[in-house]
């Protein structure tokens, strides 16, 4: 492209939009495209246009909304469409619930190339349809076309952007302590696991109140499992005293325990286990008396089928420590981020 006097420009070519504002007006006077006339020449003028870029065809540029598009085009997304371009940007919106997941690393490198720029809503962040996840373009309105072949080359190797769908789960929920058991207090804990999994694709097949014995516990998860259960919660005996005997009853069911405590509060005590494929969440207390504890943070990511690793939950001590707001934002605030 080239820069050129507008008295100058009559016949030529607008190679970007050119944005007005004026009496309460805010948008494009002159699209890019626009074949500049005689009759533009002092309405360009009267804002404050006394120059435009002209389009030139010279080999191995790229306009920005050629960028945009071919951006768009090399993370495509299922359960997500993009918009645009749009003052030289494309814009991904959310067609599906789910989890949105971003390749950082991905997309740290592609950010480095030089005049690209792609911003996203954080990895690991529950959506609903209609949410911005990304937007993407450049900064000049043109660049090297090599700039967006290498940036295409990275994303045919790597998955830049994902939104997992959640899956349906049969959810089965033991919940422990004598107390309860023998009826002295009230369970308080089976309300908030419904209204909690009400959020998802979800059945829960049985809740199991048992009394502190490792027979029941383990015999109750067991019925659950031959059920059809293919996601186990168990509250009570979470802590680390030698008399709570859920963590014993997950171990005894032959599951594979990846984490019993993660650096985030509340929810500290929190359990994370696989039986096979089946994920295990052992939930502690503070579920019941907060809004939002790391059960509301690793929800999502079951449903979504992530398999939890050990440092997956170790990142989570970077935004692990909730504010406690008067009033709850989650998930749009920093906790629950890694």
């Amino acid at each position: 492209m080239k820069k050129i006097e507008v008295e100058k420009a009559i016949g030529m070519t607008l190679c970007h939009d050119i944005t007005a504002m004026r009496d309460g007006f805010k948008g494009a006077a002159f699209r890019r495209g626009h074949v500049i006339t005689e009759e533009d020449v002092p309405k360009l003028l009267d804002i404050g246009k006394r120059t435009v870029f002209i389009w030139e065809e010279n080999a191995g540029e790229l306009h920005e909304e050629d960028c945009a598009l071919r951006m768009a085009a090399m993370a495509p997304v299922p359960g997500a469409h993009y918009e645009g371009p749009s003052e030289g940007k494309v814009l991904l919106k959310a067609d599906a619930r789910g989890m949105f997941r971003v390749d950082t690393e991905l997309l740290r490198e592609i950010n480095s190339i030089g005049d690209i720029t792609i911003s996203t809503i954080p990895d690991h962040y529950p959506v609903e349809p209609g949410m911005r996840l990304a937007s993407m373009r450049i900064v000049p309105l043109v660049t090297k076309e090599e700039q967006i072949i290498r940036a295409e080359k990275l994303c045919a190797e790597r998955k830049l952007l994902d939104l997992r769908p959640y899956g349906f789960r049969k959810a089965g929920v033991v919940i422990t302590g004598s107390e309860i058991y023998s009826g002295r207090i009230k369970d308080k804990f089976e309300p908030v696991v419904r209204a909690k999994l009400a959020h998802y694709p979800s059945e829960i097949v049985e809740v199991a109140i048992c009394d502190d014995d490792l027979a029941m516990i383990e015999g109750a998860a067991r019925r659950m499992l031959e059920g059809g259960a293919d996601f186990l919660i168990f509250t009570g005996g979470m802590s680390v005293d030698p008399d709570d005997l859920t963590p014993t009853a997950i171990r005894a069911l032959g599951a594979e325990i990846v984490s019993h405590g993660v650096p985030s509060q509340p929810g500290n005590m929190t359990l994370v286990a696989y039986l096979g494929d089946i994920p295990i969440l052992g939930v502690p207390g503070a579920a019941i008396s907060l809004p939002t504890t790391m059960f509301d943070v690793l929800l999502p990511q079951i449903f979504a089928g992530d398999r939890l690793t050990k440092a997956d939950l170790v990142k989570l001590g970077d935004g692990g420590l909730c504010q406690m707001c008067k009033e709850c934002h989650f998930p749009n605030c920093t906790f629950g981020r890694y």
